[in-house]
């Protein structure tokens, strides 16, 4: 029996792929849907950061770190109270207590689960965080409710239901429950992403600082960004301050201007190719 299930838990692996292939491939994904997310709030498309893969899955850990840990958490627990309500089951005083306790679960944890996805549906406009791992926790509740009902049932009731093949229900539970928990993730990886954009609205004078020189005048228009002339009439220079660092990535500079916001902020983007001159200082020190 244990090799049999082993040998098909192989097999769904062969077919899906490696763990560690897929576990990049997530990794990936969910580090994108947060840049992504934080890009398009910021009035920018993400492929212009010109991210590596490397870039996406460090920046997918943050994205990860509090589902992860929530799911081993309520893992653990649910571990411990199955298995305190399979020492009740072994004693039979009990089992028809358990049966009707199983039964309500069992309804509640569907109901819950129903109500959660009519509001998801009636409601497509709006975003509700959590909804999909409510979903799936309502299933999971049903489910092992379902579980534990069977499991109490009388001795002979349980030797007739087991001829009943229930594969084919753990898989759909099984694989609803990922789509579930896969949904949820990417809504709160693209939650984070939006946060970190307004993080920046807030915080914007935490930045470093940028002083750009360069010798081809570049007409920066965004607010609050001056340029001075620091050079001479046969060797033009130009410098610009009120600028702030973002990030350098994909051979650009993306610099934000002083008191950047949302709604009325730029993002300067330089070529980081030597045609300019970039000097950064440390914002508490301003």
């Amino acid at each position: 029996m244990v090799n049999n299930r082993w040998q098909r838990t192989l097999d769904v692996l062969s077919v899906i792929g490696p763990p560690l292939t897929v576990a990049t491939a997530l990794l990936v994904y969910f580090g994108w849907a947060r840049t992504d997310a934080q890009a398009k709030a910021m009035g920018l498309d993400v492929s212009l950061f010109g991210y590596t893969v490397q870039d996406f899955i460090l920046r997918s850990i943050q994205s990860l770190f509090q589902p992860l840990a929530w799911l081993v958490v309520i893992g653990l627990l649910w571990l411990m109270v199955d298995r305190l309500v399979s020492r009740l089951l072994g004693a039979a005083r009990y089992r028809t207590l358990l049966r009707r306790a199983a039964l309500v679960v069992l309804i509640l944890g569907f109901a819950y689960a129903a109500v959660m996805w009519v509001a998801i549906v009636t409601q497509p406009e709006r975003i509700l965080l959590y909804a999909p791992f409510l979903i799936a926790a309502g299933l999971l509740v049903g489910a092992w409710g379902l579980s534990v009902h069977r499991r109490a049932a009388d001795p002979a009731q349980r030797v007739l239901r087991a001829t009943t093949p229930r594969s084919l229900e753990r898989s759909l539970v099984f694989v609803l429950v990922t789509l579930l928990l896969f949904w949820g993730t990417s809504d709160y990886a693209q939650a984070l992403g939006r946060g970190a954009a307004i993080d920046y609205q807030e915080r914007s004078s935490l930045l470093p600082t940028a002083v750009v020189y360069s010798k081809e005048r570049l007409a920066v228009t965004a607010p609050n960004v001056h340029e001075d002339s620091a050079g001479t009439d046969a060797e033009p220079l130009y410098r610009y301050t009120g600028l702030r660092l973002l990030v350098v990535s994909g051979g650009r500079i993306f610099l934000l201007n002083d008191g950047w916001t949302l709604a009325q902020g730029r993002v300067v983007v330089l070529r980081d190719d030597g045609s300019v001159r970039v000097e950064y200082g440390n914002a508490s020190a301003n």
